[in-house]
């Protein structure tokens, strides 16, 4: 059996949330679910993941789990939200506790233990869960981060970050515990699953020459085309190539509200003795 899959893509941020359904039982679980914070004004919102409700309660869908790929950098995750509206059990990569030990500091999160215990459960590579009649297994595909999985279910594999579209690419690897050559290896991993495999990618950014965002490709069209792997096949080609342009990149405009809240599974911070709630933002000096 092969899932049902449902995409809602987020134009602020350029990502791709995923509603899997194993169609037998209505069985489902999301893939990288939206916050809606505009940062100009410290403004949070849950209309992406209500609308995500809104579609699961109209289906007689049951929720049974919410996927991270990873810890994001770039939208804050409305994982816990959906967790507390739905009792669904809310994974990711047990390689979080890495991203956690690194960023916790980082925002002086002492109340963000680093052992992946804001999550209910961590998955290893090869780990399985069972959705309805269908089955999610973990492939740790680190690179981009080092918590970075890929979920395979049926025929389709749900990649995060790691590729993108073929005319895009793929993930950088200059963010913390992130490594180019690590990336490679995992792309590897994932190309050599069945050539039909269905590829869902975490964003999509429009490049020049398409007309709408996509989403959705296989195996075969990222082996055939992906634009970071066509003449750089080599490791250490694409590794140079890799580095060279992640020299280039700005860094994500959510970057530090998203990381805050992403180690914390989508939760906010704890609120003040005068009960508001604030982010951090560390500054460094030039």
């Amino acid at each position: 059996m092969n899932p049902s899959v449902q995409t809602f893509f987020d134009p602020a941020t350029f990502t791709a949330t995923h509603l899997v359904v194993d169609t037998p039982t209505g069985t489902a679980a999301i893939i990288d679910p939206v916050l809606d914070f505009e940062p100009k004004g410290g403004t949070l919102a849950t209309t992406s993941a209500d609308a995500l409700l809104d579609v699961i309660a109209r289906q007689g869908l049951t929720l049974a789990y919410i996927l991270e790929t990873h810890a994001h950098a770039d939208h804050l995750s409305a994982g816990d939200y959906l967790r507390r509206k739905t009792a669904a059990a809310l994974v990711i990569g047990a390689h979080i506790t890495d991203v956690q030990k690194v960023f916790a500091p980082m925002f002086d999160a002492d109340d963000v233990a680093t052992d992946g215990s804001q999550f209910d459960i961590l998955l290893r590579e090869g780990d399985c869960l069972t959705l309805g009649t269908l089955t999610i297994r973990a492939l740790h595909t680190p690179g981009h981060t080092p918590a970075c999985n890929t979920y395979l279910i049926g025929d389709a594999a749900f990649v995060g970050d790691t590729l993108f579209m073929p005319d895009y690419g793929t993930a950088r690897a200059d963010f913390p515990g992130g490594d180019a050559r690590t990336l490679y290896r995992s792309i590897q991993r994932i190309l050599a699953l069945p050539p039909e495999t269905r590829i869902f990618v975490g964003h999509d950014y429009l490049p020049a020459g398409r007309a709408e965002y996509q989403w959705e490709t296989t195996v075969a069209a990222e082996a055939a085309g992906n634009i970071h792997l066509s003449g750089n096949t080599d490791e250490d080609a694409f590794v140079a190539m890799r580095e060279a342009r992640d020299k280039t990149l700005a860094a994500p405009t959510l970057i530090l509200p998203s990381l805050q809240v992403n180690i914390r599974a989508g939760a906010l911070p704890p609120e003040s003795p005068s009960g508001r709630t604030f982010l951090r933002l560390p500054i460094t000096f030039a």
